[in-house]
């Protein structure tokens, strides 16, 4: 298992500056996905609930009050990330990497791991609740299993 900041780092690397916002939904979406096609975490760190989507807090403490985030900002090590690794992020950069932040942003909030982490909560309510990677396989892999059987 990487870090966050491996992760982030690889992404910025591959796609160049971009909004906090987006680095945290893609990093979310990396560990999502990953683990519905390996059922193993990709990132150590956990993503929370947070009103404005998935994020981890520990990448939130090194861009807080940033709008904007190049590699030079995060001090990951994209050499920890295995060949399997690499693969997944970049399907998912592939399929979200060009997609606006409020789109991602969006897209997570209609999505059951993070509507679920935060039960009865109102949308502009602050929450610290896990989204746990079991809620994001089960999810996930639910997509791939409709598609399947279309």
């Amino acid at each position: 298992m990487v870090s966050v900041f491996d992760v982030a780092k690889y992404i910025l690397e591959k796609q160049g500056m971009m909004s906090t916002w987006k680095l945290q939904k893609l990093c979310y979406y990396a560990q999502a996905w990953h683990y519905t096609w390996t059922e193993q975490r990709l990132i150590k760190e956990d993503f929370q609930a947070w009103r404005n989507g998935p994020v981890c807090r520990e990448l939130y403490v090194v861009h807080k009050g940033k709008f904007m985030i190049n590699s030079d900002d995060i001090q990951g090590v994209p050499a920890n990330l295995t060949d399997n690794e690499k693969d997944s992020i970049d399907v998912v950069l592939d399929y979200y990497g060009t997609r606006e932040p409020y789109d991602l942003r969006e897209q997570s909030h209609s999505e059951a791991p993070w509507i679920k982490a935060r039960g009865d909560l109102p949308v502009e309510s602050n929450s610290e609740n896990v989204i746990s990677v079991e809620s994001m396989g089960k999810y996930y892999g639910s997509l791939i299993y409709a598609q399947a059987n279309k």
